[in-house]
């Protein structure tokens, strides 16, 4: 499979976290015209989360996922269950060589009321924002393992990222990208940046949807000033490792 001219087509992974703007980027990227998103997009490839899969090698991925791919510049795999999997960096390494990754993380408070809107939605989880939430830091909560990928009800800890960037950021230490939810949808100039990282050209950006999509419903449940401090004081030593890590101020 070849890319524009001469070159071949590189690869990027958009690897999560969940309910943080995944598909909001994944669809600003894939309208990009030379960039393509995996098809089918739904359910997601989780490729690297599988063994076997993976063990198929480049070949067998690329004409799996891509062969609707034309004379795009880059192949771009989304899953949000890929930055929680400790073993997919190395899997996409032996495969891929050096992709592009690309993280999108947000206010893990915010991220954790919609990952609670989202399993409730589904019909995952029947207990109250404030019930869910609590349980989640008292420890792991059974789940079927049949029905989703990871835990729909790992609201709280999914939210320490810093438990998770660090096995992609030392697996690819010269080709991740990481961006927020918050500035994307403040600032066009970040998605214009991140294209502009990935080696495409960033004069041929689409204009951004001004919202996420693949929202879950408007219910707004209102979290109390304690569990909100509680959640706060939670995630402070998780929130100062990844900003060490990144070298950045958060936007939170």
């Amino acid at each position: 499979m070849t890319g524009v001219g001469e070159h071949p087509a590189r690869h990027a992974l958009l690897v999560g976290a969940q309910r943080c703007g995944t598909t909001y980027l994944g669809a600003a990227l894939d309208a990009h015209p030379q960039i393509t998103l995996a098809r089918p997009s739904r359910p997601e490839p989780k490729v690297w989360c599988d063994a076997e899969l993976a063990a198929r090698g480049h070949e067998s991925y690329d004409a799996t996922w891509f062969a609707h791919a034309g004379h795009e510049q880059l192949l771009l795999d989304k899953s949000t269950s890929y930055l929680e999997d400790p073993e997919a960096p190395a899997r996409a390494a032996s495969a891929l060589g050096e992709p592009h990754v690309v993280v999108v993380l947000r206010d893990p408070v915010a991220r954790a009321v919609s990952n609670w809107r989202f399993s409730t939605d589904h019909g995952l989880e029947t207990r109250s924002l404030d019930e869910a939430l609590r349980a989640d830091l008292t420890g792991d909560q059974p789940w079927d393992r049949e029905t989703t990928s990871v835990s729909p009800f790992a609201y709280v800890r999914r939210g320490r990222y810093a438990d998770h960037l660090p096995s992609w950021t030392s697996t690819f230490p010269g080709s991740t990208h990481v961006v927020f939810l918050e500035e994307l949808l403040a600032d066009p100039a970040v998605l214009t940046g991140l294209v502009a990282a990935l080696g495409v050209d960033p004069a041929l950006t689409p204009e951004p949807a001004r919202e996420p999509v693949n929202q879950s419903s408007t219910r707004n449940p209102v979290l109390s000033d304690d569990l909100r401090g509680t959640l706060e004081e939670y995630y402070e030593a998780s929130d100062a490792a990844l900003a060490d890590l990144l070298g950045r101020k958060l936007p939170w």
